[in-house]
Order: C-alpha cells, then structure tokens, then sequence
C-alpha cells in the first residue's frame, strides 16, 4: 500500500500477449482428406442415441431435437460457474497415424480438442457461430499410443452451445478395455479439513474418481486430488477408481488418513472492520495516535515493517519520528495503547511491505531471517499477528511452475514455509491477514504466471499458491479492490472499479472458487465468508477506485443477502462475510469518518 495513495495500475501485458498467443492457437491447418482405409470411430457423433458414449462434466450435457445440424438431435452443453461444459469421449486409435477431428458447432466461444495424443494436443475454437460452423483440426499419435480423449467445451459464464455430427476419421485401434484398478495409493498434507492423495497411473485411463469412505467424493484428469470439506482431528478412509469409455475399473485398495486439528484464529467475533494506521510515516492524511484509533475498528494494521533490501528477508519497523510525526507518542505511550486496545478485544498486527517494501525470500536464508525478524517485532510490540502486503515485484511465478497447489518458485516456496513456521510457533492465537492486489489473485481466473506460450508478466495470480497453502491458518483474506485495471470476473464479462458492481464479482470469485488460467483440472477452492473482507480505499485521496458509500452498501446486500445485485448474479449469498478492510484509518479520520460510520450502520442480519 503506497504511503501517499496506493499502487499504480498494473501492466496489461500478461492480457494482450496471451489473447495474441489464444489467437495464434485457433489457427488451423487445411484438414487432409481421409484415406480409403480410414474409418469414422466416434461413438453417437450425432447424439442420436442420447449421450451413449459421451461424459459431461457436472451433468452440464444434454441431448435437444432443435436446433440440430444433421439428424434428429444434437448436444446442448451449458458452463456454469467454474465448469466450461466440457463433453468428451475415449476413442481407440493406432500410433503414429494421423486423424482428422471435426464437428459442427453453435454458439459463442466453443472449443473442440483432442488431449493424450501422445505428441502435441491441439484445438481449435470459434469466437462466434451464431449458426452451424464447422470446426477441423488434425493430429498425429505418438509412437505408444492407443487412445485418445476428444472433447468440445464452452467457456465460463457464457451461454449454452451446441455440437453435433462429430467424427474422427483415422486408422481404427483395438477396443478400449476397462482399466485395471489403480494402485500406489498415498494420502498425505493433512490439513484440519483437508487430505491431499497420490497414486500411480493407470495405462488406457483417462480419468479418476475419488472415494471417501465409499462415497464418490471428487474426479480427477491426473494422479492426484486433494479432498476438502473435511472436519478436523477425525479419521477417512480412501480409495480410488480408474475410468475411460468402456467403464470404470473396481476400487483400488483402501488407505486411511486422519486430518488435523485445526487452529484457524478468526478476527473478533461477529463483522470485523480492518483499517491500516500510518505508523512508521506521514503523508497528507496527518498522524494519529494508536491511543486515538476509534473504537470502531476491530483490526489494526501497522503500517509498515520493510525490509533492510529486498532480498535480505530482514524485517524493521519503527514507528514514526518526531521529527516526521510532530504529535507522535513516546514508544512508551504506543506499546502501552496497544495493549489497551487488545484489552478492548483489539487485534493489532504488523503489516509487512506496502508498495516501497519490496521483500523477496530468494534463499532458505532470508526465509529464516524473516521468521526471526518478524517475530522480534511482534514480541517486542506485543501484537496479535502479522499482515502480509506484499506488492509491486515480491511475488512473481517462474517459467514452469504452473500448478498453484505446489510451487517450485523459491520466493513462493520460501514465504509459504515462512508464515507456516510463524503459525506454528504462536499458536491457534496467531492471526494472519493477506492484502494483495486483484492483479495477483482474481487475474489468476484467466492468466497464471508467464503462461503456457511464455511472455505474460510471472505476477499473474501468484499470490494464489501461498493462499492456497495457508488456507486453514488465514484469518482473513482481504484483496485491494482498487488502483486495479478491469478484471474479468466469472460471469467472463470485464469489471471496473470504483461502483458495486466489481467488488461484488471480484469476491463471489473468492466464495465460489476458479479455475486457474481456465483449467478445470486447477480450482482455486472457495474460502469460507469468515475469512473473506472487501478492501477499498476510505477516500477519494486514499487511492484509486473510491466507491461512494451508498454503492458500498448495495455491495454488502447482494454478497450477503442477494438483493441490489444489479446485472452481476452471484454464485450464493452469504451472510457471514466477514467485513471491510480500507487503507486506511488515518484517511477515514481525514474524511470525517465516512467508511467507518457507513461500516458501523449497515444492518447486517
């Protein structure tokens, strides 16, 4: 968070470069014809025996007499929230031979692919079709290979489309076989409501499905799945199945796995309102006294701890001089007004970085080194927890990590076992606080780093992984919903801030979940209310993308009771959300108190 206002738009490179690569990839070659021996091996290609053949994720499939192509029925698929409607089917086919894969389509953005084809997957899409297109796109199978998966999908958020007449036409491979059952079974990273499970993979499947205690629970496109809404400190037992086209193999052996017993802090009970308080520096908002700090806030982020270098993962804070800070307390006067706010039922936590606080733990050195200088200020100071605001070039992804649920960046890997360690050593009292920017969580729906064709900017959605692994230990996730470029929101519409309108998309995003960079295989999962607030700036000086107090309080309706939506519809209400976080304090003081008298007024039951 800047000290004077907050931080400057970010880049749209990571949008123009990957539309252009998307763009690049819709690009097909003039399909060859089919030689004489070739053969059309899609099973029901023109549906006319409903969906025989066919798997539709989340029951999105179904068959219509009208409007059809060929024949008498058709393939409607309708995307919902994070599932793209993608209908697929497991065809045999030989190796090294080459096949052509059409389908005629209807409908705005509709994909049709082929995956497991042994050399480079392809697709191809349409952007528009309002009436029957035809879509072709060829591959060639590798040397090993006797099955491939065809697909056709939509996009998220959009209308329903349609397919029929699909063919494949290719050299005929021998008959798909049920798979045998998986075997290697492994749970492991127990989380109070979380397991994580492995196992090997099995030749000719093309799918799996996860079992909690006999119950089909989760499916999987590879060798691995984490089960969640779980309850904590109890015992499961696992198993896990192999499928294709020709059916679904028998239940793996069992393996059994406790989860943890938890120890998540929430904030002060009931809705909290979190303000930042310029402690360390003075800007036009004027400094203000921790003894002063209203009554209304119920966490108070110290503002800020930076690092001596962006690398040394060495954390200072000082509070603000006299000489910057005329009406500054004595450290005496400070300590002592923090312990009376938590006497209060306060929380008081450092805030690390802001927008000139860059902190990169590079090495398991300067990991080490934040954990000590971290906790040397939250015991010297007494405090509650820590705030992580990290901003501008902290977090970035490197080329080839592209999975949010394990990373192998080290500033990545290295904070996650930072604040881990922190969590550990504090205890279920420690409350830990996150502030990132749309352009590090909410831009990861449709870019994750720099991207399968490289070239987009590495600080798309990489604060997603360190939420991810700390998702039992956070207390409260409160993303900066200004000084934001537009975002793309689930509804696969743009998003502008400063009215109700984003910061309804912008959080039914957090308390829906996504796919990361659209792929439905990596869902960032839906954190609880509880650990959801809405960041906003106090006033028009604090930064950009001030909403007015009225369109605030329409934003509070829809997410909690789904009135006054406007044209966004969520994915649910919630009533439990937890609150509001503004940068900051001392700006509400200079505005007259607007954020927080509106906050304190709102009528939440």
């Amino acid at each position: 968070m800047d000290r004077t206002r907050h931080p400057a738009l970010r880049s749209s490179l990571c949008a123009a470069l990957t539309a252009a690569a998307l763009g690049a990839a819709g690009l097909v070659a003039a399909a060859p014809s089919a030689q004489a021996a070739d053969t059309d091996l899609i099973r029901n290609g023109g549906f006319e025996s409903g969906l025989d053949g066919w798997s539709c994720t989340a029951g999105s499939g179904a068959v219509v007499t009208s409007p059809v192509h060929g024949g008498g029925h058709a393939l409607k698929a309708t995307p919902a929230g994070s599932d793209n409607a993608q209908c697929s089917q497991s065809v045999a086919v030989q190796p090294n031979s080459t096949y052509t894969l059409s389908s005629w389509v209807q409908g705005s953005y509709v994909y049709l692919g082929a995956s497991g084809t042994g050399t480079t997957d392809v697709s191809t899409w349409t952007q528009s079709a309002p009436s029957w297109q035809q879509l072709t796109t060829t591959f060639k199978t590798g040397a090993s290979t006797t099955s491939v998966t065809v697909y056709t999908h939509g996009w998220y958020g959009t209308a329903a489309y349609g397919a029929d007449d699909v063919s494949l036409i290719g050299p005929g491979g021998a008959p798909v076989q049920i798979p045998s059952a998986p075997t290697g079974l492994t749970a492991s990273g127990a989380t109070s409501s979380g397991i994580g499970l492995s196992w090997s993979p099995v030749t000719g499947a093309t799918g799996y499905n996860v079992y909690r205690d006999g119950a089909k629970v989760a499916s999987a496109s590879g060798t691995s799945a984490t089960v969640t809404g779980l309850a904590p400190s109890t015992a499961y037992s696992f198993q896990v199945t192999a499928t294709n086209s020709a059916g679904e193999s028998p239940k793996s052996a069992a393996v059994s796995a406790s989860t943890t017993g938890g120890g998540t802090t929430p904030p002060p009970s009931g809705h909290a309102l979190v303000g930042y308080l310029h402690a360390s520096f003075a800007n036009g908002a004027g400094y203000t006294r921790m003894a002063d700090v209203p009554d209304d806030w119920n966490i108070i982020d110290l503002a800020f701890g930076e690092p001596t270098s962006p690398t040394s993962g060495d954390i200072r804070f000082t509070p603000c001089p006299v000489s910057a800070c005329p009406t500054a307390e004595s450290l005496a006067d400070f300590k002592a007004a923090i312990k009376a706010k938590q006497a209060a039922g306060k929380k008081v936590l450092i805030s690390i970085g802001g927008q000139n606080g860059q902190v990169q733990l590079t090495t398991t050195a300067a990991r080490d080194t934040f954990v000590s200088s971290v906790s040397k200020i939250i015991d010297d100071y007494g405090l509650d927890g820590l705030d992580v605001d990290f901003e501008g070039h902290s977090l970035s992804l490197n080329t080839g990590d592209t999975d949010f649920r394990s990373p192998t960046t080290p500033v990545i890997v290295n904070l996650i076992d930072a604040l881990k360690t922190l969590k550990a050593k504090y205890g279920s009292r420690f409350v830990l606080t996150m502030a990132p920017e749309t352009f590090f969580v909410q831009m990861g729906y449709q870019y994750y780093g720099s991207g399968p064709w490289g070239g987009q900017d590495p600080r798309c959605g990489a604060y997603l992984p360190v939420i991810y692994a700390l998702r039992d230990s956070l207390t409260l996730l409160h993303v900066q919903d200004y000084n934001s470029g537009s975002i793309m929101g689930l509804d696969n519409q743009y998003h502008s801030m400063g009215g109700a309108d984003f910061h309804i998309a912008m959080t039914d995003m957090l308390l829906t979940g996504f796919p990361v960079a659209g792929d439905t295989a990596k869902v960032f999962p839906a954190l609880r209310p509880d650990q959801v607030a809405i960041g906003l700036p106090a006033s028009t000086q604090a930064g950009n993308g001030w909403t007015s107090p009225a369109e605030v309080t329409k934003t509070l309706d829809c997410l909690t009771k789904k009135a006054n939506c406007g044209t966004y519809q969520t994915h649910g209400s919630w009533p439990g959300l937890r609150g509001l976080m503004t940068w900051s304090i001392n700006w509400d003081r200079f505005n007259g108190g607007e954020f927080s008298k509106n906050f304190d007024a709102y009528p939440w039951s």
